[in-house]
């Protein structure tokens, strides 16, 4: 039996979609080609209204890039690079939640340990002075400013570094996370989100949401699989 055409606006009303928008999936490779009609009208069939679903689907938990690469790898057969893409977007965010952990346990031990500074008017130590109150080489601070995560002012008369606030804050919980085994690179993200937010409450704001968007891309993630499997056996050639 002949599979009933479809036309671009049944695929469109299904998702709210324009029969524009359709099109441009085609054209972009995310439908697989169309047969065309003898007048030149697209002739979509269920396979085209099942990749749609896919895509769409995808999207949100992959990203738009990366569910249109599975879509045309898919389109090709080529289930290895579909594989590897679907495997390496799991890998990403499993990344992205132990990040996650880690800033949020670092988090938890600077709200159990403040930092202790005079945050009174012209509370800015020199490298030296913040190296001994630390009980470190002045070396390390210079190398975590190199790394990003201390930004130490200028005194403009002298040239000297000078930590204001924010900076002895940064430098008290670099040493408390290079304690618990971070590497520099954590550090570094850790006091950008903390430097970004402003406060540790503020923070704690950003990492919830963090969380929820988290949580959100692994639902979406795992709800698109069904759309995809359903997608591969419809497109499968038939024995």
């Amino acid at each position: 039996m002949t599979p009933r055409a479809l036309r671009p606006v049944d695929l469109a009303r299904e998702h709210g979609l324009s029969t524009q928008a359709v099109r441009n999936y085609e054209d972009e490779g995310i439908l697989p080609p169309a047969v065309r009609s003898p007048s030149g009208y697209r002739r979509y069939t269920a396979v085209h209204a099942q990749a749609l679903r896919a895509f769409l689907a995808l999207r949100p938990g992959f990203g738009h890039r990366t569910a249109t690469d599975i879509l045309r790898a898919a389109h090709r057969g080529d289930t290895g690079t579909l594989f590897r893409l679907v495997d390496r977007a799991h890998a990403d965010l499993l990344r992205e939640r132990d990040t996650l952990d880690e800033v949020t346990a670092a988090l938890g031990a600077l709200t159990a340990a403040p930092v202790p500074y005079d945050e009174g008017p012209g509370a800015q130590p020199a490298i030296g002075t913040l190296a001994h109150q630390l009980g470190m080489h002045p070396a390390s601070l210079r190398k975590w400013e190199a790394a990003g995560i201390l930004h130490p002012r200028r005194d403009p008369a002298t040239g000297h570094r000078r930590y204001p606030p924010e900076a002895v804050r940064e430098a008290y919980v670099a040493r408390q996370l290079r304690r618990g085994g971070y590497p520099l690179t954590r550090i570094k993200d850790f006091t950008d989100r903390l430097h970004d937010a402003g406060t540790t409450r503020a923070l704690t704001d950003v990492l919830a949401e963090w969380q929820t968007r988290l949580a959100h891309r692994s639902r979406a993630m795992l709800a698109a699989g069904q759309h995809l499997h359903g997608y591969l056996e419809l497109a499968a050639p038939q024995a």
